[in-house]
């Protein structure tokens, strides 16, 4: 992840963390995350490099990716990332609008569920290490993410706004620290379960071809900028 000014053409800007959850107290920054394009141009001059990650720190925070290492990143599934495509909108245009319309084309069933396990399994690991002193968070985490693979495997999409679904008041009082460990545990084991059934149920087929032409025409688009 690099520290530095972001820049490109930014086609989609969402709210993410527990003010999008609905989850948000008092102390609570509020988190974006950016989708950017650069001028196609720049990327056939000398000692080009592709841009990774970037974050920025003014008051909030801000994690941006360029288009062409956003999609590869999620196609890969990343929970993170996908979050990207639902999340509640603070600014697009057209071309944003097309890329969170991508986003049946770009999630894949198999990948999905071992991003999101695998992402879900790092979070068990920071909640049982206590790290940071903030075991509250990573539980809430934790659960969280098997919810939304659930959720996604089931119905095509997940509800970014926690709060808003049943399991919303758990996830809540798990965020305040309201639970034994064994609570969280219990929690999971069923929600894996039931990740894996759904997991075998699912149809769902992404379509990789869409997106190459999605980001083929968005760099024909920006060849000169």
């Amino acid at each position: 992840m690099t520290d530095t000014p972001l820049s490109g053409h930014t086609i989609l800007k969402v709210l993410v963390g527990s003010h999008a959850h609905g989850l948000a107290g008092p102390d609570s920054d509020r988190d974006y995350r950016r989708v950017y394009v650069m001028p196609t141009a720049d990327m056939f001059r000398l000692g080009f490099k592709p841009p990774g990650t970037r974050w920025a720190q003014s008051g909030d925070d801000e994690t941006a990716w360029e288009i062409g290492p956003f999609l590869s990143l999620a196609i890969q599934c990343h929970p993170l990332v996908l979050e990207t495509l639902v999340a509640p909108v603070t600014s697009l245009d057209r071309w944003g609008t097309e890329l969170r319309d991508l986003f049946p084309a770009i999630w894949h069933p198999q990948r999905t569920y071992d991003a999101f396990i695998g992402y879900g399994l790092n979070q068990r690991t920071k909640f049982l290490e206590k790290k940071d002193g903030r075991p509250a968070k990573y539980a809430a985490t934790y659960i969280r993410t098997l919810y939304h693979l659930c959720e996604l495997l089931e119905t095509g999409t997940f509800t970014f706004r926690i709060a808003d679904v049943p399991i919303g008041k758990t996830i809540a009082a798990l965020k305040d620290g309201m639970f034994r460990t064994g609570e969280v545990i219990d929690l999971a084991e069923h929600w894996t379960e039931e990740a894996a059934r759904r997991l075998a149920q699912c149809r769902h087929r992404s379509d990789p071809a869409a997106v190459d032409e999605f980001l083929i025409r968005i760099r024909k688009a920006f060849l000169v900028r």
